[in-house]
């Protein structure tokens, strides 16, 4: 098999192609543990005899290592070598989450999800570096495209398989499904992707940055996955807000007097690269917001199960799947700012939409809203990373790469966040009129379940009936609240985004290094450099 590889990818097309191949597989197996691991949360509580807090950080451990590690895995990538960060990060995905099937409590279930989500760190912007070096910018926006494409069709199908593998192996196999999927991973990257590195920099990691960013976005992470569980303004998480505005204030501070700092703030003078990383918090507060609470309505209000629900996203998934490579190919010719204001302005129309929902609304009512959220989604995404990536320079891409992928984690975590707040606030003031007469610790009770989309056993019809119409009229705000939030993001991307591709001295200052060189494209610049000897020794 592996000469076959090796007689495949002899010339620099197909090994192109090679390599976006390896980076998909990858994308496909952080993006399915995203999803499967809810289905199986029911089936790992009995199995291990886990408490709901533990269930909880079971999902939350991975989110939190994920997103506070992104520009550091990024900035890893450009300074020790792309491809060989990323193999290490397929090899801790890996082995983390054959470590998670063979856990023997709960505890040690959360432990390993931790460092499975540190993998991902490592992997996730090495992903979108290296095809950003193996594609020219004419043809970056198709390779993208079809990033962009298998990452939505993991999560599609992670609900419909995670569903099968727990009900017909065992809740462990979800993770053991990883196992064959990285090893595919490693063999096409060690065949076909070119190491590639920041030639302008010496390999010193920033150790301030990389201690005051992480402080601060693990506060400010985990303050929000927390919010309504510790309940908005309460003592611990005013701390953590102030921990977080400290520790980012200080990474701010200590990376200017930096002389290789981890982030490089001129990236942010590029309004291209500034309107794409707003992009991608916005619509990814606009869009897990939906999903996750949309996915509790289907389930709590409607009653489908957790498999019903997953498959009923199917039509806004497939909508990725099939739309973003021609956007991708659409924002080679035309450009990105007109593809990711049209998205944006679906997604605020698929908002909308959705915001008519009620204690009854049937499937059909949902439907038009799913399809258009897909297509408004398959028009920002492919187009919104190629205009990150073609707006700095190539030797930047490993960190530029991971801020964007921070921006998208942090915008989704706010988003969820938000709506939540929002459906605890407005429901409870929702109870307080429904249920006047209910003592107050009733109606605190039935608020405090709103949140998290919990219906309480044992309740009164009236009670049921009040807590059902209480969450619908919160999440009716909640997403026009979205709606609106997306609006602005079609805004500030026309007003931000260039209105053609345009290569990246045009829109972002040259660093000294490289004002210093010549015109002539370096080796560390080309697609075709590789280091490969030097990184793994193969």
């Amino acid at each position: 098999m592996t000469e076959r590889i090796r007689s495949l990818q002899m010339n620099e097309s197909n090994r192109r192609w090679w390599a976006l191949g390896a980076m998909c597989f990858a994308l496909f197996m952080i993006m399915l543990d995203n999803t499967v691991v809810n289905v199986a949360l029911p089936s790992i509580q009995r199995g291990l005899h886990a408490s709901t807090a533990s269930l909880e950080w079971t999902v939350n451990a991975y989110t939190l290592s994920f997103a506070v590690l992104l520009v550091t895995g990024g900035r890893l990538g450009d300074l020790f070598g792309r491809r060989r960060v990323f193999l290490a990060g397929v090899i801790i995905f890996a082995l983390s989450s054959g470590a998670i099937g063979f856990s023997p409590s709960d505890t040690w279930l959360v432990g390993w999800r931790a460092v499975q989500g540190a993998g991902a760190a490592l992997m996730m912007p090495a992903t979108l570096s290296i095809i950003t070096n193996a594609f020219p910018p004419a043809e970056r926006g198709k390779a993208i495209g079809t990033w962009a494409g298998v990452s939505a069709m993991a999560l599609a199908i992670g609900p419909v398989v995670g569903g099968f593998l727990v009900e017909s192996v065992s809740w462990q196999s979800i993770f053991f499904l990883n196992l064959p999927v990285a090893a595919g991973a490693i063999l096409i990257t060690l065949f076909a992707v070119r190491e590639s590195r920041d030639e302008t920099v010496e390999r010193t990691v920033d150790v301030p940055g990389v201690l005051t960013l992480t402080i601060g976005l693990a506060a400010l992470v985990l303050a929000l996955v927390e919010g309504n569980s510790w309940h908005w303004g309460s003592a611990r998480e005013l701390v953590l807000y102030a921990v977080a505005l400290a520790g980012l204030a200080s990474f701010a501070v200590v990376e200017r007097r930096r002389r290789a700092p981890m982030v490089d703030f001129s990236f942010f003078r590029s309004r291209t690269f500034l309107g794409a990383n707003i992009v991608a918090f916005i619509v990814s507060f606009a869009m897990l917001a939906m999903f996750f609470f949309l996915a509790l309505y289907l389930q709590n209000i409607r009653h489908y199960s957790p498999l019903q629900a997953g498959l009923r996203f199917l039509p806004s998934t497939l909508m990725i799947v099939l739309i973003a490579p021609i956007a991708g190919r659409l924002a080679d010719r035309i450009g990105p700012r007109p593809l990711i204001t049209f998205g944006l302005l679906s997604v605020s129309g698929a908002l909308f939409w959705q915001s008519h929902l009620t204690v009854s609304s049937g499937y059909g009512t949902l439907l038009p809203g799913l399809v258009l959220m897909g297509i408004g989604m398959a028009f920002v995404m492919s187009p919104m990373s190629t205009a990150a990536m073609n707006s700095v320079e190539q030797t930047k891409a490993g960190v530029a790469s991971g801020i964007l992928s921070m921006s998208r984690m942090v915008g989704g975590t706010f988003g969820v966040a938000v709506l939540g707040a929002m459906v605890s606030t407005l429901g409870r003031s929702k109870i307080d009129q429904l249920l006047p007469g209910a003592p107050a610790d009733a109606r605190a009770r039935l608020a405090g379940s709103l949140g998290s989309g919990g219906v309480l056993h044992g309740l009164s019809v009236q009670a049921v009936d009040a807590s059902q119409r209480a969450f619908v009229y919160a999440l009716q705000y909640g997403l026009r609240l979205g709606s609106a939030v997306a609006l602005v993001g079609a805004v500030l991307a026309w007003t931000l985004i260039a209105s053609r591709k345009a290569a990246p001295q045009a829109d972002q200052p040259q660093s000294d290094a490289q004002s210093s060189t010549s015109s002539e494209p370096t080796e560390a610049q080309s697609p075709t450099s590789s280091h490969a000897p030097e990184a793994i020794g193969v």
